[in-house]
């Protein structure tokens, strides 16, 4: 779990920066789904989909 949780933050950190930079590319890709598959592994992974799953109930309704 500690080490999820560490891989999360620093795949978010550095996906973080490459977007900030614009720099974005085959690299910055691998980051962003490494990013997702480590973040989806810990307890944010519930909360993430619940807000995905409102977001779009409440565009399907307008």
């Amino acid at each position: 779990m500690a080490i999820t949780v560490s891989l999360v933050a620093l795949f978010g950190l550095v996906l973080f920066f490459l977007l900030r930079s614009k720099t974005l590319g085959p690299g910055s890709a691998f980051i962003a789904v490494m990013f997702g598959f480590f973040l989806a592994s810990t307890g944010a992974s519930k909360p993430i989909n619940q807000l995905t799953e409102s977001v779009i109930d409440a565009l399907s309704s307008l």
